[in-house]
C-alpha cells in the first residue's frame, strides 16, 4: 500500500510539474535568502526593513536568473546559424563514414533528418519565443516570493512553538534550511571558480562567445555529478568548427581536467559532507527529479531529495537509522565491538563451551 501510494503521489507531482517547479523555485530562493533578515534584525533595522529587503533580494537574484537565461538563448541563436553549414558538413561526413562501414541508407538518411541545422535553428527560436509566453508565470512566480518573504517573517517563531510536541519535525524541517542553503553555496562557490576558468581558458582560443559558455558551465554546475558534460558539448563543437579536431580535444582535455575534478570529484565530497546526502543517492536523485518535474529537477535535485528526507527519515523515528546510511560524511569509528557470532549465543551455551 506504501508503495502504490508512492507511485501515485510521484506521477502526480509529474502532472502537476508545471506548477510545482516555479513553487519550488520560490521556496528555495526564499530559504536561502531568508537570514538576510535576521542578520539585518540584529544590526538593528526595523523588522519591516528587513522583510522589504528579503523581497527585494529574492527580486534581484530572480531577474539576474532571467536575463541571464536570456542572454544565453539570444547569443546561441546568433552562433548557430552561423555553423549551420559546418554542421551539416558534419553530419554528412559522418555519414558517409557510417555508410563505409556498412549502415543501410535509410538510418542515414534518418539520422541526417535528425542532425539538420535548419531545424536546430527552428528550435531555438522556438524557446525564444516560449520564454516570452512565460511571462505569466514570471508573473505568478514574482507573487509568489512576495507572499513567502512575508510569511517566512514569522514562520521561525511559528515553528519554535511546535519543538515541544513535534520536536523531529521542527528538527527535520531547520535540518532541510540549513543543507538547502549548504548546497547552494557549495554549488555557487564551484560555478563561479569553474565558469572563471572556463571563461579564461575559451579567451585564448578563437571559439566564440567565452562569457557565454562560462555562463553555462556556471548553470550546469547546480546539476549533480554530470553538469559539466552538458556545458562541454557547445564549446567542443565550435572548437571543431574553429579550429579542426585537435582544438576539439584541447577544449574536452581541459574542461575534464577542470570540471571533472572539481564538479565531479571534490564538490561531490565537499556536498556531500555539507548536506548528508552520498555521491550515489545525489547522482540517482538527479535523474528521478528531472524525470518527475523536468529541468527545474534536475537543477534542484538535491534540495528536493532534502525536503524528501527531512519528512520521510529525520521526521521519523522507525526510519531515522536511514539516515547514516545515504549520509556523505565518512563513518565514525565504533564505540564499542560488534557483537561476533559466539555472543549472539546464550550465557549458559557459552559458558559451557
Amino acid at each position: 500500500m506504501g508503495t502504490g501510494a508512492a507511485v501515485l503521489a510521484i506521477g502526480g507531482a509529474k502532472a502537476a510539474s508545471s506548477m510545482i517547479g516555479p513553487i519550488f523555485l520560490a521556496l528555495v530562493l526564499t530559504v536561502a535568502i531568508h537570514p538576510l533578515r535576521g542578520y539585518l534584525i540584529s544590526h538593528r533595522w526595523p523588522a519591516w526593513a528587513g522583510t522589504l529587503a528579503v523581497i527585494l533580494a529574492a527580486y534581484a537574484v530572480l531577474v539576474a536568473i532571467v536575463v541571464a537565461l536570456l542572454y544565453a538563448v539570444a547569443k546561441f541563436a546568433t552562433i548557430l546559424p552561423r555553423y549551420a553549414d559546418d554542421l551539416n558538413d558534419l553530419v554528412k561526413s559522418a555519414a558517409g563514414a557510417l555508410d563505409r562501414g556498412g549502415i543501410g541508407q535509410d538510418q542515414l538518411k534518418q539520422m541526417e533528418g535528425a542532425f539538420d541545422a535548419d531545424k536546430l535553428v527552428s528550435l531555438v527560436g522556438g524557446v525564444l519565443s516560449g520564454l516570452v509566453s512565460t511571462a505569466s508565470g514570471l508573473f505568478f512566480l514574482g507573487i509568489l516570493l512576495l507572499f513567502l518573504a512575508i510569511d517566512a517573517a514569522q514562520f521561525p517563531d511559528k515553528l519554535a512553538r511546535q519543538r515541544e510536541g513535534r520536536g523531529a519535525v521542527v528538527s527535520a524541517l531547520e535540518s532541510f534550511a540549513r543543507g538547502t542553503r549548504r548546497y547552494l553555496v557549495v554549488a555557487t562557490v564551484f560555478g563561479f571558480i569553474v565558469a572563471v576558468l572556463d571563461t579564461v581558458f575559451l579567451s585564448f582560443t578563437p571559439i566564440p562567445a567565452p562569457v557565454l559558455w562560462g555562463l553555462l558551465a556556471f548553470i550546469t554546475n547546480y546539476i549533480p555529478n554530470i553538469g559539466f558534460v552538458v556545458g562541454l558539448v557547445p564549446p567542443a563543437l565550435l572548437g571543431l568548427f574553429e579550429g579542426g579536431p585537435g582544438l576539439m580535444v584541447l577544449v574536452i582535455v581541459v574542461y575534464s581536467v577542470i570540471n571533472a575534478i572539481l564538479q565531479s570529484v571534490i564538490q561531490p565530497r565537499v556536498v556531500g559532507e555539507a548536506v548528508g546526502l552520498s555521491g550515489t543517492i545525489s547522482f540517482v536523485s538527479l535523474m528521478f527529479w528531472a524525470w518527475v518535474l523536468g529541468p527545474v529537477g534536475a537543477l534542484f535535485a538535491v534540495p528536493l531529495t532534502l525536503l524528501v528526507k527531512a519528512f520521510l527519515i529525520d521526521a521519523d523515528r522507525e526510519t531515522a537509522w536511514l539516515g547514516p546510511l545515504i549520509d556523505g560524511s565518512p563513518a565514525l569509528p565504533a564505540t564499542e565491538p560488534r557483537p561476533g557470532a559466539a555472543d549472539l549465543l546464550p550465557a549458559d551455551v557459552r559458558a559451557g563451551g
